[in-house]
């Protein structure tokens, strides 16, 4: 990794940087780009959502699968993209949940990053993507990164918001009750929002108003969801 780490989350992560899987990890992202490969994000954003959310700061933690992977999309944070570029489908499905839920309007744009500075951890299961070849990260390495990033906020006393969508996020549920009572956490899981799934149970499963409701009860302040 050649990514700086902000400073909050250094004793998080450079323990589990420091580990032989993730030297791996590194070598084998600067052999692909080496070959030509496009990787996405571009280097400079793929920690983005660790410089925007500060540790201390996480309220909600939402947990994707990997970035995007076409040309523009990915900045570092889940489900999001840059303001001018067009939402991918799964975005629109959040931002259809987002009005049927709290009634708040489509925005024209796709950018999360006012989650982020509120305390909302966009965080991808795997932190990189070959161009147009979605999952082809995944078991490379990011696994142990981001479980490690998920524990420290788990192990907080902190009351704080999963919101798990399909089951390579949830994957981590198991995790998260472990490091802490059942009761200090919230865990929102839901099928994926794409397409694919998207009917399966994501619409109608309210994760922004129940987030909410959770974060209010502990004194931790609500989320403005509104973009």
């Amino acid at each position: 990794m050649t990514e700086a780490i902000p400073d909050s989350w250094k004793p998080v992560l450079e323990p589990a940087l420091a580990t032989p899987e993730a030297r791996q990890l590194g070598g084998w992202l600067r052999a692909e780009e080496a070959a030509g490969k496009v990787i996405y994000p571009p280097r400079g954003c793929r920690l983005r959502a660790l410089e925007l959310t500060p540790l201390d700061s996480v309220k909600v933690v939402i947990l994707g699968q990997d970035p995007y992977h076409g040309p523009g999309q990915a900045h570092g944070l889940c489900f999001s993209v840059p303001e001018g570029v067009r939402q991918p489908p799964s975005l629109v499905n959040i931002c259809k949940e987002l009005e049927s839920d709290l009634g708040i309007h489509r925005p024209r744009h796709g950018n999360l990053e006012s989650w982020a500075r509120q305390g909302v951890l966009l965080l991808n299961n795997t932190l990189t993507v070959e161009a147009a070849q979605a999952g082809s990260h995944a078991g490379r390495g990011w696994d142990a990164i981001t479980d490690a990033l998920v524990a420290a906020v788990a192990e907080r006393d902190l009351p704080s918001v999963f919101i798990l969508w399909g089951s390579h996020a949830q994957g981590k549920a198991k995790r998260i009750s472990a490091l802490g009572p059942a009761t200090r956490h919230c865990i929102i899981a839901s099928p994926h929002p794409s397409p694919l799934s998207a009917h399966r149970g994501f619409f109608g499963s309210k994760p922004f108003s129940r987030a909410n409701a959770f974060l209010e009860e502990h004194g931790r302040g609500a989320i403005d969801w509104s973009l």
